[in-house]
């Protein structure tokens, strides 16, 4: 079930509610469904509860009671809980992510795109390269004019209907000085990333380790190449399915297909970066079914930035999940189920991140 999906479930209970009386308040045109605000709160959450509390006239609590009634059991969603004044936090059932990862790598370039808008391939059609337009263009002007006309291709929108480009502190050097002096990519990445009241900072040289975000999310997209490549040398076949089971036999006799918590390597230095492998795979998940929703919200905002931000936690995500729930057998270990289920997850990140970059108008590596 994707966001979309599960707003469209939630519209309904509030639309069921209204019909038979339990609530007397405006059907909303549409309900925001989003990440919980931290790991252990299920797959998404929503205020819609709190949100009609005041319309109602009654407790947000009290809503979100009624709308968990009526949303419990419902197809896709395992857990419905109210937390804190009255948000609604949902955990999806277990096919959730089979699906989620059958729908990415089906819809391969095409996932992010609305059912009226086009594929980041096709969008480059409609948004050529920042070089090529207006020269009364400032570089950050430029850059952004070109992404949020893809963008707009991708979310199925015009730019006229979305509210026209934002208004942006200039960068301090033109688009050429910076490119000369960073690399392109790097010099698409450091117009794209800061908000649009926000200056742009432009390092002295591009710096390629994981400490420069656009790096970790090229070498995540790189590193899902190279897993897909060795994978094939082992004759694994990605295929979605169960990448965290209780317990797997594998050859040695050991009762795990992964390496024990304390042995996993995890990235970062902060307590967010050791996220256990549940947690880290819920996150991971939220990003991706979360992705499509993120380019429309960049379109609709004019803020190109959100893509740049998503892709950079996605990358964060695949790696904390990639360290403590290896795709590739380990050691001695033999090709199993869940070996193809975590790389058909891990294709299904890169063609995410792939997509994204694509959107930027920055390479996608096969190898770095």
């Amino acid at each position: 079930m994707t966001p979309a999906e599960l707003s469209r479930t939630v519209l309904r209970s509030v639309r069921g509610a209204v019909e038979e009386q339990e609530l007397s308040v405006p059907v909303p045109a549409r309900i925001v469904v989003g990440p919980p605000p931290r790991p252990g709160c299920g797959d998404y959450a929503s205020n819609v509860a709190l949100q009609l509390a005041g319309p109602a006239g009654r407790p947000a609590r009290e809503v979100a009671e009624i709308l968990r009634k009526r949303l419990a059991g419902s197809a896709g969603i395992a857990r419905v809980e109210i937390a804190g004044p009255g948000f609604l936090n949902f955990t999806l059932g277990d096919g959730a992510l089979v699906a989620l990862i059958r729908e990415v790598l089906a819809r391969g370039e095409e996932y992010g795109a609305s059912s009226a808008g086009r594929s980041p391939g096709a969008a480059d059609a409609v948004a050529g390269p920042a070089a090529n337009g207006p020269v009364a263009l400032g570089a950050r002007e430029a850059v952004v004019a070109e992404v949020l006309a893809r963008i707009d291709a991708v979310a199925g929108i015009s730019g006229r209907e979305a509210g026209g480009h934002p208004a942006l502190v200039p960068a301090p050097y033109d688009l050429a000085t910076l490119t000369a002096r960073l690399g392109s990519d790097e010099a698409r990445w450091v117009l794209l990333r800061p908000a649009a009241h926000d200056q742009v900072r432009v390092p002295e040289r591009p710096v390629q380790r994981e400490s420069n975000p656009r790096f970790q999310v090229q070498y995540a997209h790189a590193r899902v190449r190279a897993l897909l490549r060795n994978a094939g040398d082992l004759g694994l076949v990605s295929e979605p399915g169960d990448v965290w089971p209780s317990s797997t036999a594998v050859a040695g006799g050991s009762s795990s297909a992964d390496p024990a918590p304390e042995q996993a390597p995890v990235r970062g230095a902060t307590d967010s970066s050791s996220l256990p492998g549940p947690q880290a795979l819920q996150a991971l998940r939220t990003l991706l079914a979360t992705y499509p929703s993120v380019i429309e919200a960049a379109a609709r905002l004019r803020a190109p930035d959100r893509a740049v931000r998503h892709l950079e936690t996605t990358a964060e995500a695949f790696f904390r999940w990639h360290d403590v729930c290896p795709p590739l057998p380990v050691g001695e270990q033999k090709p199993l189920a869940v070996h193809r289920a975590r790389l058909a997850l891990a294709e299904a990140a890169g063609t995410v991140l792939a997509n994204g970059l694509r959107l930027l108008g920055i390479s996608a590596p096969e190898h770095l």
